[in-house]
């Protein structure tokens, strides 16, 4: 983590960005909630913020044109780009994520699809997602914070109409990440 990590301003930014994400589920067209349950709605369920799943990932850029095709939740597949290995330290191991791009979409985004210990009991079934862009180019970048507590569900979670892609045997963790999006009463 950087020196300079403000956790009062971090769980304010965090709590804003909560708050716009429900009021985008409950509100907006494009909300993956079915337009006849967004009155019900309520708000995501998420895990207390915890700085501890904030960690700082050195970035191993993968320099090929290597890609991978991910399963979906409705059997289709998708290819996406290897970007980068992200390797952190958490729970006192060092542990490694693949950061990809979709082929189709290009852009600076880079997507860290993931399953942990969480999986199918806390959090969804089929995995959460993470998203971030790097200053620059990612090739010049030697580090990024990895925000687990901005991890999320696929829209998939939340309706069926939706092609999620799965998470790669890569990017599985072995341990916990009890942060981010989790499954209401969990």
């Amino acid at each position: 983590m950087s020196t300079n990590f403000d956790e009062q301003q971090w769980r304010a930014e965090l709590e804003g960005h909560r708050d716009h994400k429900d009021d985008f589920f409950a509100t907006e067209r494009q909300s993956p909630i079915p337009a006849d349950q967004r009155d019900a709605f309520d708000g995501l369920s998420y895990f207390d913020p915890d700085p501890a799943y904030r960690v700082e990932a050195s970035i191993d850029p993968i320099d090929s044109d290597d890609t991978i095709t991910m399963e979906t939740t409705v059997e289709t597949e998708q290819e996406y780009e290897r970007v980068a290995r992200l390797a952190f330290e958490l729970a006192d191991e060092e542990r490694t994520l693949v950061a990809y791009s979709g082929v189709t979409q290009g852009g600076d985004s880079l997507f860290v699809p993931f399953r942990d210990k969480t999986t199918g009991q806390q959090t969804y079934g089929a995995g959460r997602y993470m998203e971030f862009e790097v200053d620059g180019e990612v090739t010049a970048a030697d580090t990024v914070v990895l925000d687990f507590n901005l991890a999320y569900h696929p829209f998939c979670a939340y309706n069926d109409a939706f092609a999620c892609p799965l998470p790669p045997e890569e990017n599985w963790l072995d341990v916990p990440i009890e942060a981010g999006e989790k499954l209401p009463d969990a």
